[in-house]
Order: C-alpha cells, then structure tokens, then sequence
C-alpha cells in the first residue's frame, strides 16, 4: 500500500493564469457552453442529422451511446468520425443487433479504423445493458446521468472517471436533448475527458491531474466540467468551419478565443 492518499501532494501552478481562466469563464456561464454544443459543435450538428434520417428515439440514444464507447484512437478528427457515423446509421438504420451492425461498419470505416475488433469487443459487452433500456429508461437517465456513468462504467467494467465513459455520458446528453426537446446541465461530479488535448491545455495553468484540476475549477465558476469541455474545445481543435461558427453564433466569441492564448 502506498501513502499517496494520506499524502496532500502539492501541484504547481500558474496562478495569475488561473485566475484570468477563472474570470473568463464566469462570464462566459452556462449559457455560452449551451449555445456552443448546439449551434458550434458539429458533433451535435451530426447527431441532429441522424435523429431527423433515423426516425426512432430509442435506437438513436442506444447508437449514441455505442458510437461514444467506441470514440478513441480515431484514423481522423472526431467531427468527421461523428459525421461518417451519422451518415452511415441515416442510411442503414434497421438495426437488431448494434454489435453485428458495427461489425460491418467499423472495419470499411474512414475515419475509425484502428483497433476495431477491440470495439467490437467493448459492444459485445454493452449490447446485454443496451438490450435492457426502453425510451422511458433513457429518460430516467437523462434525469440521473450519474447513475447513467456508474451502470456504463459496471457494465463494461471500467473506472467511472475513464474517457470513453464520461464522453458517453456527454454524448448521451447531447442525443437526450435532441430526443426529448429539453436542455439538461451535466452533474458536477462528472470529470472532463482526459484527451490529447485537454491534457496539453491543463499543462498551461499546472501539473494536477486534469479532471481533479477541471472540477476545482468548475465549483468556482458554476460551470460542470462537460460544459466546460464544450467551452474550450472549439479554441484547441483545426476545424475552421467551428471557428466561423463559434464567431456567427456566440456573442461572447472573443472572450472563448481569449482562452487560446492563456
């Protein structure tokens, strides 16, 4: 047994630069994470899409769900992952079995190529708790995504805090917003997904762990660490297009450019 939990460690950290962190996001607010997600990201742009082609809500938040399990070590970015998968289920939508239809879908994938009889494998586990859920399960869940992140993390038993288990729980509220036409804030406790990316951003401002250093900061600004996530995705990613329209649909665009440069 180590000390490390009897031990409070001691992270550096660019104060200064935190505080301009903090005071940018207290005026970005909740709000602007909203508006980002759906009219910025273009994750959710594909997942509107598909919604609308598909036609059946409880097999579009079950493929949700299973395409955000399967979202890692992706061939492309995960805008044209998402989009590749929203384009292939609006036109194979007669799904029985969501592990057989990925078992023809991932392997003539572009933009998800690695791995694939490993994601096979990680929907063959899932498929039995997707098997079980009606569109009134789903609901609940949307009510409750804490409980949503403990059953998905028990059934393909991994840790709550993993990435592709606090992804699917964003992704999940994505899909519930769309389908059930009502806007959710995602729980506090829930982490950011720990990606290239954050990882690099967080490195800015300290050396903490990222999610521990995300939900600190979340408290302080009142913004939960999936909606922060939405905030300062659209700076650390090449898409342009996200760019133009973070600039078209945000009214505080300048300020969530300003987090670029921090």
């Amino acid at each position: 047994m180590t000390l490390d939990r009897f031990i409070k460690v001691k992270y550096s950290e660019d104060k200064e630069r935190i505080e301009k962190l903090k005071e940018i996001l207290s005026e970005l607010g909740l709000e602007c994470a909203r508006t980002i997600e759906e009219k910025v990201d273009l994750q959710f742009s594909a997942l509107e899409n598909l919604h609308k082609n598909l036609n059946n809500d409880e097999l579009f938040i079950k493929l949700v769900l299973a395409n955000a399990i399967v979202s890692y070590q992706l061939s492309a970015t995960g805008e044209e992952w998402w989009w590749e998968f929203s384009h292939y289920f609006s036109t194979n939508g007669d799904v029985r079995s969501i592990k057989e239809a990925y078992a023809d879908f991932l392997p003539n994938s572009r933009t998800n190529r690695r791995l694939v009889g490993a994601k096979i494998k990680r929907l063959e586990k899932l498929e039995p708790f997707l098997k079980g859920m009606t569109l009134d399960n789903l609901r609940v869940y949307y009510d409750n995504m804490l409980k949503l992140r403990d059953d998905l993390a028990k059934a393909l038993n991994s840790k709550r805090e993993a990435k592709t288990i606090v992804f699917a729980v964003k992704m999940f509220g994505y899909a519930a917003r769309i389908a059930f036409e009502e806007f959710r804030p995602y729980p506090m406790e829930i982490a950011i997904p720990e990606d290239v990316r954050i990882n690099a951003y967080t490195k800015r401002f300290t050396n903490e762990p990222p999610a521990s250093f995300w939900s600190k900061i979340a408290e302080e600004v009142g913004i939960p660490p999936l909606h922060i996530d939405s905030i300062i995705w659209p700076v650390l990613g090449r898409h342009n297009e996200i760019k133009e329209r973070l600039k078209r649909y945000c009214e505080k665009a300048e300020l969530v450019f300003k987090l670029a440069e921090l």
